[in-house]
């Protein structure tokens, strides 16, 4: 991955399916929209491991280039600053979406097993797998220290249930990156009409999460 990325390969398409080669800094822009994202949003996002490798990869080719660069020379240290900001980026995107695994674990488990078919993923293989982890884990110590103790009839518990889910009625800042019309901000009750907006690209807005997070999810919007 010297010069660029196909966008096949980031969004897993089949061979017929056009290629579009990004160059490494759209890449980063990719990664750094997703980072942005997940920092922001209530809720876990749809899972980007295919752009994790890839941003590894360009790390990889970054550092080899490097270490051709003549000791001493300005461009060393341009280039050691950058690898070291997509390296933060990086590891903060993959620390959010651990923090909120282990927030809303039974959450998250339930809503990966009850995806359709094609759908995307949420949670790559080995996040999928450190959700079962956790949840064993959390089981077996709630148990020993302390449902044990307990009368037979409160021995068990419902982890859905214990564990709160993400709030996605919370209001998350964005910056519209395509036009929209008509979108719902607030439905009809007894007390108010329902409150419709334009959002024009560009612009900026405090909104409900759960109004926006289908623009969040195409793309059409960006958290900020």
């Amino acid at each position: 991955m010297a010069d660029g990325v196909s966008d096949s390969d980031l969004s897993g398409g089949e061979e017929s399916r056009e290629e579009v080669t990004m160059t490494p800094a759209e890449l980063i822009a990719r990664l750094e929209q997703a980072w942005l994202n997940e920092k922001f949003s209530p809720e876990l996002m749809e899972n980007k491991s295919e752009l994790v490798e890839c941003v590894m990869e360009q790390l990889t080719h970054m550092e080899e280039n490097l270490q051709r660069v003549r000791k001493g020379d300005v461009k060393a240290s341009v280039h050691r600053m950058e690898i070291d900001r997509i390296r933060f980026v990086l590891s903060s995107y993959l620390r959010s979406r651990l923090q909120k695994i282990e927030r809303f674990f039974p959450h998250v488990l339930e809503k990966e097993k009850s995806r359709a078919d094609g759908d995307p993923s949420f949670l790559s293989p080995e996040e999928f797998a450190f959700a079962k982890e956790f949840l064993a884990n959390t089981e077996v110590y709630l148990r020993n220290v302390a449902l044990k103790h307990m009368p037979p009839n409160l021995q068990s518990i419902d982890m859905l249930k214990a564990v709160p889910e993400p709030c996605l009625d919370s209001f998350v800042f964005l910056r519209v990156k395509e036009r929209q019309e008509n979108i719902l901000v607030e439905p009809e009750t007894d007390e108010q009409r329902e409150y419709v907006v334009d959002l024009d690209k560009g612009s900026q807005h405090l909104m409900r999460y759960r109004t926006i997070a289908p623009l969040v999810a195409s793309g059409a919007v960006q958290l900020i």
